[in-house]
């Protein structure tokens, strides 16, 4: 099978950009399967994701493709980016002591759901230690204090860069990340958070959720900042619930929900599905 590739475009909106890059990647011996757009006519920016493949018995260069959308990509001052789908993106996790999002996302890993590759899980408890190196992943203990949440944050960078992360997901982890580190991984965090009308905060959510009589029980991932919970959302899912649920029962349904709409996120994102709009996103399912 032949290799496909995604090249993924934002730029301001103008007209001739369509027009521009499929005919380059017609000219280019390319066979475009896949492509979508959007014209967000409120911040003035146009999006685009193609996925093509080079025609059979063409002499394909992605290189030179590369290289020479470039001339393109500065007429119409885009930003850009061109990768090839059997390109695994390099994730680290960050987890606490609930295990169910760490499974879930080991779980389509090996499924082949999800296109990436663990480069460790990193946790300020010793708890999921055994789940992460029974799959042989490395895991990194870095407990935090007031005292030592700088450190430790530093240390965290510093595994990043050493092992070329290019996405960090919190896949529960409990320690509100410093508004320097949220900066640092701006548009390359993703968070799972539970939500609820209303939103409860604080300890045992899902007992003030029973407290209250909630209908629906739901969670969002969303990219990380330094405004808490309140990142450019990516995914939400939401299951409803009535009277007869008890607290453990909607904490297992929150379970649920955390995890499809976290494993979604990060598919999107490791796709290269996602582009930030401002405060918002637009998402090519």
């Amino acid at each position: 099978m032949s290799q496909n590739y995604v090249l993924t475009v934002s730029c301001p909106a103008t007209s001739g950009i369509v027009a521009a890059v499929t005919s380059y990647l017609a000219s280019s011996h390319c066979y475009i399967s896949e492509l979508a757009q959007f014209d967000d006519q409120t911040s003035g920016t146009f999006f685009m994701r193609a996925v093509f493949r080079f025609n059979e018995g063409a002499k394909g260069d992605v290189e030179r493709v590369r290289r020479d959308f470039s001339s393109i990509a500065n007429d119409f001052s885009m930003q850009w980016k061109l990768t090839g789908t059997d390109e695994r993106m390099k994730v680290l996790l960050m987890v606490s002591k609930f295990d169910h999002c760490l499974s879930d996302l080991l779980y389509r890993l090996h499924k082949g759901e999800l296109r990436m590759r663990i480069t460790a899980v990193v946790s300020n408890h010793l708890d999921l230690r055994p789940m992460a190196e029974r799959e042989g992943i490395r895991f990194v203990y870095l407990p935090v204090t007031p005292e030592t949440k700088a450190q430790q944050e530093a240390e965290l960078m510093r595994i990043v860069e050493e092992t070329g992360t290019e996405l960090v997901v919190l896949a529960r982890y409990m320690q509100i990340l410093s508004n320097d580190l949220c900066r640092q991984l701006a548009g390359r965090a993703i968070n799972i958070h539970h939500s609820f009308l209303p939103g409860f905060k604080g300890a045992k959510p899902y007992h003030q959720a029973f407290e209250r009589g909630v209908k629906l029980i739901g969670a969002t991932a969303h990219y990380v900042t330094s405004d808490l919970d309140e990142g450019p959302i990516i995914e939400q899912e939401v299951q409803r619930v009535d009277h007869v649920f008890q607290p453990e029962d909607l904490v297992a349904v929150g379970r649920d929900t955390e995890t499809v709409a976290l494993s979604r996120a990060v598919r999107y994102h490791t796709e290269h599905r996602v582009f930030l709009n401002q405060h918002r996103t637009v998402i090519f399912r």
